[in-house]
C-alpha cells in the first residue's frame, strides 16, 4: 500500500534499488547530495546533477525536465552516506518561470524497480522558492527510510546548497545552471502537452507485451529502468483549440491490420490522433523518436547495471581470502561474468525487438510523409504543387543513435519557428573526418541553408514566405544560385556593409510596427507597404561586414523576431565571432545549432541521449530542388509577386 507522505513524515524502505519520480508543471532541475550522518555535504563531487549525472549509486537526469526518474541503489553507496537529498530547481537565465509559486506543486514517488509507489509527497505550499529540497532518504540503525521534507529556498540552488555545508555552493551552483542551459539549448524542443487527463499510449492502437521491466533486465541505475518495452507518446495534440468549433477529438485514426498469431501489430502510417493526416503523421513521429529513446535508455540502463553487479561480485571474491585464489574463485568469477553476459543478452533481446518494430514503422511513415516532412529523394516532390495551407511542421534532417545506426527519425520542428537556426560551418564532433577543409565546410553549410530555404518556400502557400539573404562578400553565388535563377528570391543578396545595415534596418523596422500594432490590436494600422509574410533572414559569413549596431540589430532580430514572423538562419563559425567575447552568447543560445554534415550535438528532450543528426540535403545529381523551386517561381510570378 503506497504512504502518502506529509512534510516531515516519514516512511520505512524495505528494497534497497528504487527508482524516485518526479512530475512538475514545468521544466525543472532533479539532482541530489550524499551527505554524512549530519546532513553535510563533503564537496562537490558528492553531487549529482546534469553535469555530472552519475555517483556511485546514483544516477539523475542530465537536463532540465518537467518529469524525470532518478535511480537510486542503496547499497551501493559508499559507506559515509548517511543522508541522500532529492533536490529540484528551476533552471536560471532561459527565460522560465523564477519560482515554484507559478507551477503546479511538484510531484514526487519513491517505487520499486517493478513502478509500484512504496511513498508519495506533494509539495505544496511553495511561492518565492526557487529551489526545494524534495525528499531525504536517510539511514538509522542499519535501516533506511524517506522523509518529506519540502524545504525551500528563494536563494535557489546556491543557498540550498550552501545550507548543507558545501564550502562551493555558490561555484557549484553557478557551474550546474551553465550546464542546464548548455543542454536546453541543444534539446529539441519537445510537441505541445498532453492535454489534462489524457491517457498515456494514445499514440498506437496496440503496443507489444512486456519490456525490459523485470528483475533480470531492469537496472539499478538509468533514466528510464522501467521502461515498457518502446514507450507511450507523451505529446498527443491538445483539441480545445481557440479557433476550433468544438473541442469534441476526430475519430480516431483506422486500427492496425490484424497481426499474425504472437506477432506485433503491422504498422500503418498515421497511426496516431490528429484532426489532420499531417497532424497524425506528425504526433506518429514523435512518438517513434521518444519510443527509441527510451528502448535505447533501458537497454544502456541494463548493461550499466550489469557491469556494475559484475564488479560487485569480482570485488566479493576479493574480499574474501578463502575464495581469493584457486578453483573456487575462478569458478565465482567465471559465474559472474556469466551473468554479466545473461543480463546483457536478454536486455539486448528486447532492444532488439523493440528496434525491429520502430524500423518497420520507420519505413511505412516515411512513404507516407507530406512535402513538408519528406526527404528531397521522396517520390511525393515528383508530383509537387504549390500547397494552399500552411504546414504544421518542418524536416530539418534526420536523428539517429549508435544502437542501429540505419533507423533514421526525421526531426520535425514546428511552425512557425520559435527559434532561429545556425548552421555551424566550423569544425565538428569530427564524425566526418573527410570535410577537413575549411572552405568545403563553408561551401555545405550554406548549400544547407540554401535547402531549408528552398523547403521553407516550396512548403508555404505563395506569397506567404519571403526570404532574404545577407552576403557580405558575395562568397555565396555558387549556392545561392538556385534561389536566384527561379525568381524565388525576391531581393539580390545585400553586399557590403551597406546593403547589410539597410536589410537590418527594414527587418528591425517590421519587427517594432508588427509588436506596436500587435499590442495595440491596431493590426489595421500598418502601412500598406509593409511585407506581412513570414520572413527568413539568411546571414553567410558572420561576423564579416557588420559593425556594433549591425550586430545588437541581429541580436534583437534573433530574440523578438519569431514572435512577429520575422526568422533568423545564420550561417556562421562562432569561432569567426570570437572578438565580440560574451556579448554573442545570448544570439548562439537563442539559436538552434545544426550542422552540415553528421555531428552528434543534439538532445532529445525525454532522457538527453546525443543524437547524431543529419542534415535534409538534395541527393548528389538531382534536380528535385531546382525543378520545386522553379514550379515556386512561376507561381510568385503568376501572383504578380
Amino acid at each position: 500500500m503506497t504512504a502518502e507522505l506529509v512534510r516531515g513524515q516519514n516512511h520505512p524502505l524495505t528494497g534497497t534499488r528504487l527508482e524516485i519520480r518526479v512530475a512538475a508543471g514545468g521544466p525543472v532541475v532533479a539532482g541530489a547530495t550524499l551527505a554524512d550522518a549530519d546532513g553535510k555535504v563533503s564537496g562537490a563531487d558528492r553531487i549529482a546533477h546534469p553535469a555530472s549525472h552519475r555517483l556511485p549509486g546514483l544516477e539523475v537526469s542530465r537536463q532540465a525536465a518537467a518529469d524525470h526518474r532518478l535511480a537510486v541503489d542503496l547499497g551501493a553507496l559508499p559507506e559515509d552516506v548517511h543522508r541522500v537529498h532529492v533536490l529540484l530547481a528551476l533552471p536560471a537565465g532561459v527565460g522560465g518561470p523564477t519560482s515554484f509559486g507559478v507551477l503546479a506543486a511538484p510531484f514526487v514517488a519513491v517505487t520499486g524497480l517493478d513502478g509500484t509507489e512504496i511513498a508519495t509527497f506533494t509539495i505544496t505550499g511553495l511561492d518565492a522558492e526557487s529551489a526545494v529540497v524534495a525528499l531525504e532518504l536517510y539511514r538509522r540503525q542499519g535501516a533506511w527510510k524517506v522523509r518529506a521534507v519540502g524545504q525551500g529556498y528563494a536563494g535557489g540552488l546556491a543557498a540550498m546548497l550552501q545550507d548543507q555545508g558545501l564550502e562551493e555552493a555558490f561555484e557549484t551552483a553557478a557551474a550546474i545552471n551553465e550546464a542546464v542551459t548548455r543542454a536546453m539549448d541543444r534539446a529539441v524542443s519537445p510537441p505541445p502537452p498532453r492535454p489534462a487527463g489524457a491517457a498515456a499510449g494514445d499514440r498506437r492502437a496496440a503496443q507489444p507485451d512486456g519490456g525490459p521491466d523485470d528483475a533480470a533486465t531492469a537496472p539499478a541505475s538509468g533514466p528510464d529502468p522501467a521502461a515498457q518495452g518502446p514507450a507511450d507518446q507523451g505529446g498527443s495534440v491538445d483539441y480545445r483549440h481557440p479557433r476550433r468549433a468544438t473541442a469534441t477529438p476526430p475519430e480516431p485514426a483506422p486500427a492496425a491490420p490484424p497481426a499474425e498469431p504472437g506477432q506485433p501489430p503491422r504498422p500503418v502510417a498515421g497511426d496516431a490522433n490528429g484532426w489532420t493526416m499531417d497532424e497524425r503523421l506528425y504526433n506518429q513521429v514523435w512518438g517513434m523518436f521518444e519510443d527509441l529513446a527510451r528502448s535505447a535508455a533501458a537497454y544502456r540502463s541494463a548493461v550499466d547495471f550489469a557491469e556494475s553487479r559484475l564488479e560487485q561480485e569480482l570485488d566479493k571474491v576479493l574480499a574474501d581470502p578463502a575464495t581469493r585464489v584457486g578453483p573456487a574463485a575462478d569458478t565465482a568469477r567465471a559465474e559472474a561474468r556469466a551473468r554479466q553476459a545473461s543480463l546483457v543478452e536478454q536486455a539486448r533481446a528486447v532492444l532488439d525487438r523493440d528496434l525491429a518494430q520502430l524500423t518497420a514503422e520507420a519505413e511505412v511513415v516515411e512513404h507516407a510523409l507530406p512535402p513538408a516532412f519528406a526527404r528531397w529523394d521522396s517520390p511525393v516532390w515528383q508530383g509537387y504543387q504549390v500547397p494552399l495551407e500552411t504546414p504544421m511542421a518542418l524536416r530539418l534532417g534526420d536523428l539517429h543513435l549508435p544502437e542501429r545506426t540505419d533507423l533514421r527519425i526525421p526531426m520535425l520542428v514546428r511552425l512557425p519557428l520559435e527559434r532561429g537556426l545556425w548552421i555551424d560551418s566550423g569544425r565538428t564532433s569530427g564524425l566526418q573526418p573527410a570535410v577537413a577543409d575549411s572552405t568545403e565546410l563553408r561551401r555545405l553549410a550554406m548549400e544547407t541553408a540554401v535547402a531549408h530555404a528552398a523547403r521553407l518556400l516550396a512548403v508555404h502557400p505563395v506569397g506567404d514566405y519571403t526570404v532574404h539573404v545577407i552576403d557580405p562578400a558575395g562568397a555565396a553565388g555558387g549556392a545561392l544560385a538556385p534561389l536566384l535563377h527561379s525568381g524565388a528570391l525576391k531581393e539580390q543578396p545585400a553586399a557590403g556593409a551597406q546593403g547589410v545595415s539597410a536589410l537590418l534596418e527594414r527587418l528591425t523596422r517590421r519587427v517594432d510596427l508588427v509588436q506596436m500594432a500587435v499590442r495595440s490590436g491596431a493590426a489595421d494600422s500598418l502601412p500598406p507597404d509593409l511585407d506581412t509574410a513570414e520572413q527568413l533572414l539568411i546571414v553567410n559569413d558572420f561576423p564579416h561586414g557588420f559593425d556594433d549596431r549591425s550586430v545588437n540589430q541581429l541580436r534583437y532580430i534573433a530574440d523578438e523576431g519569431p514572435s512577429v514572423g520575422v526568422h533568423l538562419m545564420m550561417v556562421a563559425d562562432r569561432e569567426d565571432a570570437r572578438g565580440y567575447g560574451p556579448v554573442l552568447d545570448p544570439l548562439w543560445r537563442a539559436l538552434l545549432r545544426i550542422t552540415p554534415v553528421p555531428d552528434d550535438h543534439l538532445a532529445d528532450p525525454w532522457v538527453g541521449h546525443a543524437w547524431t543528426y543529419e542534415p535534409s540535403l538534395v541527393p548528389a545529381g538531382s534536380d528535385v530542388l531546382t525543378q520545386v523551386l522553379r514550379s515556386v517561381g512561376q507561381a510568385r510570378q503568376a501572383y504578380g509577386i
